[in-house]
């Protein structure tokens, strides 16, 4: 069945076990609308996360809008620029390289307990993948004041004139997200 689509892209040592991608898998699942959400299990390496998502863009059957968080958020621009595609940015990692160039070494998933090793290579891949501009037009931006991870602050200004819904307090899993699910779901077309 074609038509919109979500490709919700987790964040660094997430996967789609995450509690944003499972609540927004399975609210759309209880509307009817299972086949119309996808989410990635997405490689530690930048480029390989890159590969995985770009295949499910070539492979969709309709319109695409991507859901990112945190480094998911700094795939889902560049790959919207790239693209010409819309986006959910939810607590973006607006600075990847220079945040999680303090993490090179052994990393582990949060949610399967597996091992990986994040290296200087990938930090660099990162850097490649910056999108040089932003079209504020394509993105809706969320993020929460409280995040100690990332600076809200830096996001709001990369993304300015782009919808934006900043809510005081919360942290880095952005924990508004089940109340903005209906935003979400109407930005994405669904």
């Amino acid at each position: 069945m074609a038509g919109p689509r979500i490709l919700y892209l987790h964040g660094f040592c997430s996967s789609p076990a995450s509690w944003k991608a499972r609540l927004l898998g399975d609210h759309l699942a209880a509307a009817g609308l299972a086949d119309r959400f996808v989410c990635p299990a997405l490689p530690p390496a930048p480029f390989a996360a890159i590969a995985d998502a770009e295949a499910l863009l070539a492979s969709a059957d309709g319109p695409t809008t991507l859901v990112g968080s945190s480094l998911g958020g700094y795939y889902a621009a560049w790959l919207a620029e790239k693209h010409d595609l819309r986006a959910v940015l939810i607590n973006p990692a607006v600075m990847a390289p220079a945040l999680l160039g303090g993490l090179v070494g052994t990393q582990t998933n949060f949610h399967s307990g597996e091992s990986f090793e994040f290296t200087t290579e990938h930090v660099e891949q990162l850097r490649s993948l910056e999108a040089t501009s932003v079209t504020p037009a394509r993105y809706l931006l969320l993020v929460e004041t409280g995040d100690a991870v990332l600076d809200y602050r830096r996001a709001v200004e990369r993304y300015a004139g782009s919808r934006q819904i900043v809510i005081e307090g919360g942290d880095h899993s952005f924990t508004h997200f089940p109340e903005l699910m209906p935003q979400i779901i109407e930005f994405c077309g669904l």
